[in-house]
């Protein structure tokens, strides 16, 4: 094995011949002569012996920040730049060091812990446990993978200090994350979110006691079958009664959703409820599902499940991702289940969610006009209208991320919460979390599908009857990925000229004004400009002349790439042919997913 010196000259030379950027170069140095990094400095020393540059330039590139879930990355031994023991390590420690400076004297200091079903998930969760018991912490730990919903409500149940969940979300199997929340049960936000990695970038060490004596010494608390228990009860209390004779195929996708999924539907009287064989095994490397990424945003995730709903006579089939914070669903086109079928998006099924919740309260009378839905600025206008249809209100001036619809239930009042929803397929019903959750929007799902059912009409046939009420919606997701540091340059690129020289034409629409939440200014098309009144963030969008027509442009806050959001809108109109309409909608789209391409392309 190379000696420090020698590590350092070869490091040194790799930099001189360009096998290695600037940062990648000053964070490898720091990982071989810093003693909070001694005990990987071999490891270090040996990939530069070896030769390994990709490896070390992927590993080192950057420090992995927090973005609007946290901490996310590709897992390996090491590196600043993904996901391993010491990056795991830092943020348990900055995270618990930033709680006590924010913390008022006296306080009891105490953590919810939990983690899913990913390969090194159980490992990371007991090191975060034992790191934040060695920083003065009680620690409630869900010992089996858990959801990522039932770990915010772990924080309120347990009226913690923050909480951590060892995840990855729908990411490939390559990858997993260490996501934090505040004592509200909410992701991180400003100014906290910022605090955390400040503490995290000055961790030099982290102590660690051993998990088994800290159990013994009631400093790790066992909790996972009381919380299951009242997870469950508080999922029970958003069910709303009507008819249940409907057939549900459900796929936890390899994940935790077993655990919430299947107890809240049988709790709700769903007796015919099949889980999906192929994909019921808990394993992080997702085997039997497309690629082998969870992502119930795939449409082809559901394919095989399709198939067997058609065999067996199914209404609805469910799917949440590994997390079980976000749920897809695909049912028959119309009432005839052996016939085609088709998935939702994330917009229809909050939409369909929307309007069947709105109505459920409004039948029981207990709907008023201080209630309110909640709801991203890149998610879909017509929430809003329905919303409107039942004269509640609609809270939508937010950035992309479920942590800001929990940060505005707790602005407004939590008891008037009706429904959050955002276009990546994340839902909350109740106040009983502060992030999305599958399980509840899954039983949800279940309820409408045998509302429809009852009422002789298909899922889609009721999204039909939205659309001829509100005006043709129709959106769509694209995303290109930028993928390390190169890829990061072309994302800033890429924003920086949709700034300084945006479109003035994309798809024959032309462009009315540009909203710039970077600098938190309107621009109109004759250069004229305004104040924007909206969050600030690194987020543009174009508005066109055409009334509900505008796209979105966004570096992701979680994964390497460039998200665009495309919305096209038709007023209602009576006796318009919805089919019609939306293929026009669709047409529309498909020429501004081939503007923006063409742009991107431009900058890689």
């Amino acid at each position: 094995m190379s000696d420090t010196s020698t590590a350092l000259d070869q490091l040194e030379a790799a930099a001189a011949a360009g096998k290695l950027s600037e940062q990648a170069v000053a964070n490898i140095r720091s990982w071989l002569s810093e003693p909070r990094f001694a005990a990987y400095a071999d490891e270090v020393a040996a990939h530069l012996e070896e030769g390994k540059f990709d490896e070390l330039s992927a590993a080192f590139w950057t420090t992995i920040p927090f973005g609007t879930g946290g901490r996310r990355g590709m897992m390996y031994p090491i590196g600043s730049a993904v996901v391993n023991e010491r990056t795991i390590g830092e943020s348990a420690q900055g995270l618990a060091e930033y709680v006590k400076s924010q913390a008022a004297p006296g306080t009891n200091f105490s953590v919810a812990i939990a983690h899913d079903t990913r390969h090194r998930s159980h490992e990371f969760a007991r090191l975060s446990a034992e790191v934040m018991v060695a920083a003065g912490f009680t620690v409630y730990y869900l010992s089996d993978p858990r959801s990522t919903p039932a770990l915010s409500f772990t924080v309120r149940l347990k009226r913690c200090c923050c909480g951590i969940m060892i995840t990855a979300s729908h990411n490939p199997p390559s990858d997993n994350g260490f996501k934090a929340y505040w004592k509200t049960g909410g992701q991180l936000v400003p100014p906290h979110d910022r605090g955390v990695i400040d503490r995290v970038m000055q961790v030099d060490e982290f102590a660690r006691v051993d998990f088994d004596e800290a159990v013994a010494a009631n400093k790790i608390v066992l909790c996972q079958e009381e919380v299951d228990a009242a997870f469950l009860a508080e999922l029970q209390g958003q069910a709303f009664a009507g008819p249940r004779d409907v057939k549900v195929i459900y796929s936890p996708l390899h994940g935790v959703g077993s655990s919430a999924v299947l107890p809240a539907l049988a709790a709700d009287g769903f007796a015919d409820v099949e889980e999906f064989a192929p994909h019921a095994e808990p394993s992080g490397d997702f085997p039997n599902v497309p690629d082998h990424v969870s992502n119930p945003e795939n449409p082809a995730v559901f394919d095989a499940m399709i198939e067997r709903g058609r065999q067996v006579g199914a209404d609805l089939v469910l799917a949440t991702d590994p997390d079980c914070d976000r749920v897809g669903c695909a049912a028959p086109l119309t009432t005839d289940s052996a016939g085609a079928w088709a998935t939702f998006t994330g917009n229809q099924i909050g939409a369909l969610l929307a309007d069947f919740v709105l109505g459920k309260r409004k039948a029981a009378g207990t709907l008023s006009p201080d209630h309110y839905v909640v709801k991203t600025l890149v998610t879909t206008e017509l929430i809003r209208r329905i919303a409107d249809g039942y004269g509640v209100r609609t809270c939508g001036n937010l950035l992309v991320g479920f942590k800001w619809i929990g940060e505005t239930m707790d602005e407004q009042d939590p008891s008037k919460f009706v429904l959050g929803a955002e276009e990546s397929y994340g839902y909350l019903v109740g106040e009983y979390a502060r992030d999305k959750d599958g399980a509840v929007a899954a039983m949800l799902l279940a309820e409408l599908a045998a509302d429809c059912r009852a009422a002789g009409e298909s899922m889609h046939e009721r999204l039909t009857t939205l659309f001829a009420r509100h005006g043709c919606h129709a959106e769509r997701t694209i995303s290109i990925m930028m993928p390390g540091e190169a890829g990061m340059e072309n994302m800033k690129k890429l924003m920086a000229g949709i700034r300084s020289e945006p479109p003035t034409v994309l798809a024959d629409l032309q462009v009315a004004q540009v909203r710039d939440y970077g600098s938190g200014t309107i621009t109109l098309a004759d250069g004229s400009a305004a104040t924007l009144d909206g969050p600030r963030g690194d987020m543009v969008i174009l508005d066109f002349a055409a009334e509900g027509n505008y796209v979105a442009a966004r570096p992701s806050g979680t994964e390497p790439k460039v998200k665009f959001y495309l919305f096209a809108y038709h007023p209602p109109e009576d006796g318009a042919d919805v089919a019609r309409v939306r293929a026009m909608l669709e047409d529309r789209l498909d020429a501004l997913e081939f503007d923006f391409r063409k742009l991107a392309d431009a900058v890689s």
